[in-house]
């Protein structure tokens, strides 16, 4: 983005802590009008498409944007609400919530804002916002429990770019992953024992992740095993045994083999293999959204049903649930540790700085 020019700082600006939330994007609206620049946006980005770019570039443009923008805004049109886009008003949820709560545990100097990596509101233009609100101490929190080059590590990427552009940088602390975070995990558990206890269990409880080629794997992104990880805390404090629950994966675009099992192939065979209930619950996903409500919540069960399965359900995301915007906040606030805010010391700063010839 550009900027209007404007000074970053402000010498008489009473400075103030921030917490920017991030998760993936939406698009604007449900229509294919809407989600061709958005996916353009997403799929141009090369932590997320690992393929040489002149190569990429002619199948994104002369393949993928012509075909896909229809058939996405279709299964976006199934998820859309009065509220808008799932993912963007949980993500508001989110930022309230959690504001609420480091306010009275910490004070009024503090600005937590929600950004999404790809669409509106995108991190730099909230980034603007929050410089100008005078944030000097900045915590970056991606809302993906689970780091991946594609999801974490592009956020960064956008984030450094951000501030390449800046002429002053606020103090700054990055959350990379809580994929083994206590509050995390028990957030999970109460989730599944919340379910239990309105519906019963199933025969099998599947932990569904978003899928990733299986050579990002190789080459070092730590992913899958984090989400293992996850799915080995939360199996333990269920006590349950290897045969009670299955990881699987999600979400597999183009043609190359992605991290295995996959979701949808594990639901067409677990009938044949005498499963004849399933509950899924999706843990690398903060927020509902497109690739729950509408892949997981419709898609999959069809495929569950029709290959001879009884009973299927899914376990809703942890979204603005008190026990899960209690754990983000005790994160943040271990990394806010040092960082309380102090009496503001700006007049002072201000009349050295007006001395010298400072504008602002």
């Amino acid at each position: 983005m550009k900027y209007s020019g404007q000074a970053d700082y402000d010498h008489s600006t009473a400075p103030l802590i921030g917490v920017l939330l991030t998760n993936l994007g939406t698009p604007e609206a449900p229509t294919k009008e809407a989600l061709r620049p958005y996916l353009k946006q997403f799929l141009s980005d090369p932590r997320v498409v690992e393929v040489p770019r002149a190569i990429w570039w002619f199948i994104l443009n002369g393949i993928i944007l012509n075909t896909r923008p229809k058939r996405s805004a279709e299964a976006y049109s199934e998820v859309w609400t009065a509220r808008g886009s799932p993912l963007l008003y949980h993500l508001q949820d989110q930022v309230n919530g959690i504001q609420q709560r480091l306010t009275q545990s910490i004070g009024e100097r503090i600005m937590v804002r929600g950004a999404m990596r790809y669409g509106k509101p995108s991190i730099g233009s909230v980034l603007e916002e929050m410089a100008r609100a005078g944030v000097q101490r900045l915590v970056v929190m991606p809302l993906y429990p689970q780091y991946g080059g594609p999801t974490t590590g592009s956020t960064f990427d956008d984030l450094a770019e951000d501030f390449k552009r800046r002429r002053w940088l606020p103090d700054l602390r990055f959350i990379s992953s809580y994929h083994d975070d206590p509050g995390y995990i028990d957030a999970l558990v109460t989730s599944i024992k919340q379910h239990w206890s309105t519906h019963g269990r199933a025969d099998k409880l599947i932990f569904s992740y978003h899928g990733m080629p299986e050579r990002y794997l190789q080459n070092g992104d730590p992913y899958h095993c984090q989400c293992h990880k996850t799915t080995r805390l939360v199996a333990e404090v269920l006590s349950l045994s290897q045969d009670d629950f299955l990881t699987t994966f999600q979400s597999r675009f183009g043609r190359e083999e992605w991290l295995k099992p996959y979701t949808d192939d594990t639901l067409k065979v677990l009938p044949d293999q005498g499963t004849q209930s399933v509950q899924i619950i999706c843990p690398g996903f903060s927020a509902d959204c497109l690739e729950t409500i509408e892949e997981i919540g419709m898609e999959n069960r069809d495929y569950f049903i029709e290959a001879g399965g009884e009973r299927y359900e899914y376990i809703s995301c942890l979204n603005a649930e008190p026990n899960h915007l209690d754990a983000l906040t005790a994160r943040i606030e271990r990394e806010l540790s040092g960082w309380l805010p102090k009496p503001f010391e700006g007049q002072e700063c201000k009349r050295l700085a007006l001395a010298i010839g400072a504008q602002h």
